[in-house]
């Protein structure tokens, strides 16, 4: 058995009971270093923990279905949701690729997504449609970012931006926002949550043309709102549209 388990953002109390269960019954735990560091280390004791580092994340793939192969229960941690943005796809890449989809049994264990807790966070950022969009262009290319920026953006839905800024991919963040920016009103919000629910958390909306790329890192999520959004005691509204037909 294999499967791809969701830690949430990090705070335990986002951890779901069926994520939990996943991790305490299995016998192997692979995962990013970073994301291991999240699993309480009593859920680890007595368990073979598969752990490596930025870049690795096709050598613990391998290493997770080898160990599933071999009959042992293995799960496979992520920050956030599984699903999205992050291991469940390679795993299952890997799966077919050596013809193993009907051998070993997968399961993803679904979690609380980094735009659902940057949402949380601000407000009521995604109460219509939104797109979100990734800007590293390590397995994307950059030209074909800046179309969907630009397709979201000029469709008018709220964006969120995940892996926005890093130290070699500086002047993307600033390159995206400048997009957007020919479609949004300069004063649109935008929703700026570093570290959700864990030490460190940060979190402010401003307006679009105010945003300080300096303080946005790979632990950063962005919400930028629709031509709808606007600012309510300091938190970020998207109105469903509900005004349009009831008095409130």
């Amino acid at each position: 058995m294999l499967k791809a388990v969701s830690l949430g953002p990090g705070d335990l109390s986002l951890l779901t009971p069926a994520a939990r269960w996943a991790i305490e019954e299995a016998d192997v735990v692979a995962g990013y270093k970073a994301y291991i560091e999240l699993v309480p280390e009593e859920m680890l004791e007595g368990k073979i923990v598969v752990s490596t580092g930025m870049m690795g994340e096709l050598d613990r793939a391998r290493q997770a279905v080898e160990h599933a192969r071999a009959g042992r229960r293995t799960v496979m941690v992520c920050s956030g949701d599984a699903g999205i943005y992050a291991m469940a796809g390679l795993l299952m890449e890997v799966l077919e690729s050596e013809g193993l989809l009907q051998t070993v049994p997968f399961e993803v264990i679904p979690g609380v997504a980094a735009f659902n807790a940057a949402a949380a966070l601000l407000g009521a950022p995604l109460m219509h449609d939104f797109a979100s969009i990734s800007l590293s262009d390590l397995l994307t290319p950059w030209e074909r970012i800046e179309q969907r920026l630009q397709a979201a953006a000029s469709a008018d839905f709220v964006i969120a931006l995940y892996n926005p800024r890093s130290r070699k991919r500086s002047d993307h963040l600033r390159e995206a926002l400048d997009i957007v920016g020919r479609f949004r009103r300069p004063g649109t919000p935008v929703g700026i949550v570093r570290k959700a629910y864990r030490v460190g958390q940060f979190v402010e909306a401003v307006p679009l043309n105010r945003v300080d790329v300096e303080k946005v890192d790979m632990q950063t999520v962005l919400i930028i709102g629709n031509s709808a959004t606007r600012l309510v005691d300091g938190r970020m509204l998207t109105p469903r549209g509900y005004h349009h037909k009831y008095a409130l």
